[in-house]
């Protein structure tokens, strides 16, 4: 089977290129650096040749509200009109759990919009919300710190590694399309303030985290429902403490 990954490059797309190849099947990693730009459309009819399956794994470089927008506008349509002239069989995208209810987030906005395309296109296709990933949690406090105070909202998440969200993507990909949405998350449900302390204390870093349930994230205020999934979840068994163990040390 011809797989092509939007985003292949990436963190999630280099696994799942990677997990896909070793099961026997043609893949291309399709970026920018590899002359596939959904923005522009170059490429795109040459890669999508014979292709039976995409996954679009890409993420938009801006998270500022109108970059966010044009760029899942813009990708979502090019991507969709050439995989529809290319007889494409099954579009695959990697969505957020929550989406719908971060409706306050420019960047949740933008990733509806893209949703509403794919349902749109008649292209037979599955979408995978993730909980955050684990890997995130560098940038969340990056985004939340102002001077040695990280502030963040107390709301319940439950982050999932980037090694079973390639995996859970793969399995979508060898399978027959669904036409709706199916939700994954990590084993444990935790405050987004209290997970990123343990981050920064395991790295050692003296920066605190205070929880405020009006902090912002991605623009949206949250409340204990928003980042978690419904029931019918699939439910992967890596935790912090054990993401944390395998992560490359840092000189």
């Amino acid at each position: 089977m011809k797989i092509v990954v939007i985003g292949g490059s990436g963190l999630i797309g280099s696994q799942l290129v990677n997990k896909l190849t070793q099961l026997g099947h043609e893949v291309i990693a399709a970026s920018p650096a590899t002359g596939v730009n959904t923005i522009t459309g170059e490429g795109l009819t040459e890669v999508l040749k014979g292709t039976d399956v995409v996954v679009d794994v890409a993420n938009s470089p801006s998270f500022e509200d109108t970059a966010v927008m044009d760029f899942f506008k813009t990708s979502g349509k090019n991507l969709l009109t050439a995989e529809t002239a290319a007889g494409v069989k099954h579009h695959i995208a990697l969505s957020v759990v929550g989406t719908s209810r971060l409706q306050e987030s420019g960047y949740f906005r933008a990733k509806q919009v893209q949703e509403d395309l794919i349902k749109a296109s008649g292209v037979p296709y599955s979408i995978v919300h993730s909980t955050q990933f684990f890997e995130f949690l560098g940038g969340i406090a990056v985004a939340a710190t102002d001077g040695e105070i990280v502030r963040l909202s107390p709301a319940l998440i439950q982050p999932i590694a980037s090694a079973d969200v390639a995996t859970a993507v793969a399995d979508v990909t060898l399978n027959a399309p669904i036409n709706g949405t199916v939700e994954i998350a990590g084993p444990a449900k935790i405050k987004l303030s209290d997970l990123v302390q343990k981050y920064l204390d395991k790295n050692n870093d003296p920066r605190k985290v205070i929880a405020d349930v009006h902090a912002r994230y991605y623009g949206a205020e949250l409340n204990d429902q928003m980042l978690v999934p419904g029931d019918g979840a699939r439910i992967f068994n890596i935790n912090f403490e054990n993401w944390y163990l395998n992560q490359p040390k840092k000189a």
